[in-house]
């Protein structure tokens, strides 16, 4: 028997969602994780591996392509939605299917990226250690407490700072746990 991966599908509308995630799983594509914003997303990656998230290029909480630095090396994204916003998406990374598509195009899409992943993973050392990833959790928690922010805020920030310094994400992290360590 094929084992069968897990794809999160994760749209602003939850009849897309459910859509999207129908006819994965009717062809027996993948079973579905559905969701709606990018924090549930990355929620989703850190408890289920997946070698795949379609989304639309805008989820609840900003921007899809936002989610790209935080996938794990295995995992590919794919933009579905009308063309003029999937070339709002500057990102090479990131794979796009333009709406109106074919069902077949869908499926044989998600299968090649499903595929891609496998073979990536035999090739690639984890992206983040746990140590890492615990930091970057903690670097969250600590700009929640302080700055009174939302888990979502505080994410979106410990990113622009990485971002803004060319700093890996659990590199800002540690030293936004400096910052508030010290006396």
């Amino acid at each position: 028997m094929r084992h069968v991966e897990t794809v999160i599908v994760a749209f602003e509308s939850e009849t897309m969602c459910q859509r999207f995630s129908d006819l994965l799983e009717s062809t027996g594509t993948a079973k579905c994780l559905t969701c709606r914003s990018g924090d549930q997303v990355r929620r989703l990656l850190s408890k289920q591996q997946t070698y795949c998230v379609v989304c639309s290029p805008h989820l609840t909480d900003g921007p899809a392509e936002w989610l790209y630095q935080d996938l794990p090396p295995t995992c590919s994204l794919l933009l579905v939605g009308p063309q003029h916003m999937l070339d709002a998406c500057g990102s090479g990374e990131v794979f796009k299917l333009a709406t109106p598509i074919r069902r077949e195009e869908a499926v044989s899409t998600v299968r090649l990226l499903l595929q891609f992943g496998r073979r990536t993973e035999k090739l690639l050392p984890p992206r983040r250690s746990g140590a890492e990833q615990e930091a970057v959790e903690r670097a969250k928690e600590l700009l929640m407490e302080r700055k009174g922010l939302s888990e979502e805020e505080a994410h979106r920030l410990l990113q622009k700072r990485s971002m803004d310094t060319g700093a890996r994400l659990y590199q800002t992290a540690r030293r936004i746990i400096r910052e508030y360590q010290r006396p």
